[in-house]
């Protein structure tokens, strides 16, 4: 669902009550079977459908993209997208790190290696082992890159994923890291076609895939459903069935650990996007791996860890929800875990993520929505206790930690090192090498600053809920700028699955909004994870109205305080964010001046029938059960909007190559509100998938154009 969030790893609670404001409670159902005049722009390549694409680019382009500073704002943010001084993201590979790098003479990009020693030099000396460009232009495809999974210790053969335009499926190749060469499938390579695939490696002959393998092997949502043993040298077709989920779960799959000493495979299914199944291969045998069904839980090294999204009693004792727990592993095995909670929540303080190096787990805890870290260390001998240690980071700002380890290697050198990430609205971002058990760390790399941020400044502020519940948010000021009622003022949001919006450094928005007197606001309303499962579990199923109470009690304090005033209030939202601000533009549009809704939900009757939407009933509901459809349809925004309504302004942005989230959605709101009086705005990228582009100048044109959009509804410039 959002490209920073893949499935996530718990199951929903129970329905609960929905607490609506009161324009919402007095409006009737939409009914079950309402008329849709618009289904045939759901046909995402069909020549009636893209023309009326084309016709709503042009239209959008004509009115934007002559507007006074247009052409400038689109190339200072193609200057921040192509940078050579952005941070090259890593990611070790045997005696390398690799990187996909892309500038103006790369679109697509480079992927391309070096050593560790190398990337500490400003300049470092890279090895190209891939060029997307030339291998599209050669093959005639737009390639774009989506991965890829070496097989160790060796690391000469990888598995290289490849997406058409940006899409979520994609086409799996065997590569040479060596020769720098596919290997073709009649020379012996793994080659599989187009899909929605997961793959890993089994040994250096076996893979383990879970792919289309034809009718019946996919599940609702159009993810595997089954996982199969495939040998080298033979068809895919005489591969054999491992494992299978059931056609009503999210998806299936296998999970390999090499680590010498504890080899482990373990195979899942996915019930809804928040439970899961385990079994553990053993003796050719599949052994269930007891745990609550929400709860996510990996092996590490002789230890076995778990993170809970319910509140659980085991063994005479209750462990929050959000807690981390560990157990010996073979203890756990036994049955006889004795679990110790290493992190455990409290109203404000979070785990967002957990990571492990060699001896070490390492926790990143949300403080009130800014990092800090912890680093766990198991027992130095028998009867003595885990020790904790609190590391000393850049604070308040956002942290992100990925360990260099590579537990396939028995003598590693890097086994405790790890990259450190940290950033902050106005301070750029740098990368540290740090190592476990010190406070000292060389900063590798770091970004410039893209703007001038003299005499800006960010606040965290709360609003109070229409239930009583503070609800944090950030507002980042431009220089100068004074609470009159009049500055230009983005609010951002998202609200589900989870995600947390901390804060990060955005060039892009500096350039383009805060630098040019812009207010810029994001707002961490429930549905999030800034506070943990708790403060997601508010927001789902029946609750998912909380998300908009909040979002729309942020604008209304905004209001209030003077920051701006609704003429000058514009809202953006992109995915489950782009149902947000749908939403709420619909229930609440006297707040707003602008809205700008990017690769959206918005029919929420038929979401569950389009592209992956199945997989996301957790999170909203089923629309075929009428007792569900009672609270999905007094918010969701295409059964809702009306001709009688005065909206704001709106521009919807979206991907025909999105697979993700439909572009039907975006298409039809923006044909209804065309057909209703409505002002609207609309652009469609052809390519891009759910992140909306495929390159960085499709990236700075898409952006160029939503803030000339907004620049010229809040700001009359």
């Amino acid at each position: 669902m959002n490209p920073a969030s893949p499935l996530r790893r718990t199951v929903l609670g129970g329905l609960a009550t929905l607490a609506l404001p009161l324009a919402a409670q007095n409006a009737p159902n939409p009914p079950m079977t309402d008329t849709d005049s618009f289904l045939w722009l759901e046909d995402v390549l069909g020549d009636r459908a893209l023309a009326w694409v084309r016709e709503r680019n042009a239209a959008t382009e004509g009115a934007l993209l002559s507007r006074p500073g247009f052409a400038e704002r689109e190339k200072a943010i193609r200057e921040v997208l192509d940078s050579r001084d952005r941070i090259p993201a890593i990611r070790r590979i045997g005696g390398h790190v690799y990187n996909l790098w892309q500038d103006p003479a790369n679109p697509r990009g480079l992927w391309r290696r070096t050593t560790l020693d190398e990337y500490r030099k400003p300049r470092p000396a890279w090895e190209t082992v891939i060029d997307l460009d030339a291998l599209g232009k050669a093959e005639g495809v737009n390639w774009v890159w989506a991965g890829a999974n070496a097989h160790g210790p060796g690391y000469r053969r990888c598995l290289v994923q490849l997406s058409r335009g940006g899409a979520d499926a994609k086409v799996v190749r065997e590569f040479d890291l060596v020769d720098k060469a596919f290997v073709a499938a009649d020379q012996g390579g793994f080659v599989l076609p187009e899909a929605k695939t997961n793959v890993d490696w089994a040994d250096a002959d076996t893979l383990w895939v879970g792919t289309d393998f034809g009718p019946g092997s996919l599940t609702a949502s159009g993810y595997p459903r089954i996982v199969k043993r495939w040998k080298r040298g033979t068809p895919l077709s005489a591969a054999t069935t491992a494992y299978e989920g059931r056609p009503e779960d999210v998806y299936a799959f296998v999970s390999v650990d090499d680590t010498p000493g504890f080899e482990r495979t373990v195979f899942f299914r996915a019930p809804d996007f928040y439970s899961s199944e385990l079994a553990l291969l053993q003796a050719g045998r599949l052994v269930p791996l007891p745990k609550p069904n929400d709860a996510n839980l990996r092996f590490w090294r002789r230890h076995v860890l778990m993170d809970l999204r319910s509140d659980w009693t085991h063994g005479g004792r209750r462990f929050p929800r959000g807690s981390l727990l560990v157990a010996e592993a073979d203890a756990y095995l036994r049955g006889e875990a004795a679990w110790t909670a290493l992190f455990t929540p409290t109203a404000t303080r979070s785990m967002e993520e957990m990571t492990t190096t060699r001896d070490h787990v390492i926790v990143n805890v949300l403080d009130n929505v800014a990092s800090r870290l912890e680093e766990w260390r198991p027992p130095a001998r028998a009867g003595s206790g885990w020790t904790r240690r609190e590391v000393k980071a850049p604070f308040p700002g956002k942290l992100s930690v990925s360990p260099l380890h590579d537990p396939v290697l028995k003598d590693d050198p890097l086994a405790e090192h790890y990259l450190l990430g940290s950033a902050d609205f106005l301070q750029p971002d740098a990368l540290w090498l740090g190592r476990t058990g010190s406070d000292e760390r060389d900063k590798l790399k770091s970004r410039p600053s893209f703007y001038d941020a003299e005499g800006m400044r960010v606040e965290q502020r709360f609003a109070t809920s229409a239930d009583g519940t503070r609800v944090p948010y950030f507002v980042i000021w431009p220089k100068g700028a004074k609470a009159d009622g009049r500055n230009p003022t983005l609010l951002y949001g998202y609200g589900g699955f989870e995600v947390p919006l901390t804060p990060w450094y955005s060039g892009g928005i500096g350039r383009a909004w805060t630098s040019q007197g812009g207010v810029y606001v994001v707002a961490n309303i429930r549905g999030g994870g800034e506070f943990g499962p708790a403060w997601h579990q508010a927001a789902l199923l029946a609750n998912k109205q909380k998300s908009y109470d909040d979002f729309a009690a942020v604008a209304e304090a905004l209001i209030r305080d003077r920051v701006t005033s609704p003429a000058h209030l514009g809202i953006e939202g992109g995915s489950n964010g782009g149902l947000l601000v749908g939403a709420v533009m619909v229930q609440r549009p006297e707040l707003f001046g602008a809205v700008v809704c990017q690769v959206p939900l918005l029919d929420m009757r038929r979401y569950h029938k389009l592209l992956a939407g199945a997989s996301w009933m957790a999170e909203y509901g089923d629309p075929d059960k009428p007792e569900q459809w009672a609270f999905i349809s007094r918010y969701s925004p295409y059964q809702n909007v009306k001709p009688t309504q005065k909206l704001p302004p709106v521009l919807f942005v979206t991907s025909t190559r999105d697979d993700r989230v439909h572009p039907g959605h975006a298409r039809k709101m923006a044909a209804r509100m065309l057909e209703q009086g409505h002002r609207v705005w609309y652009w469609e990228n052809i390519e891009g998938g759910h992140g909306g582009a495929a390159d960085n100048a499709q990236r700075a044109r898409m952006q160029a154009i939503e803030y000339a959009f907004l620049w010229q509804q809040l700001a009359g410039r």
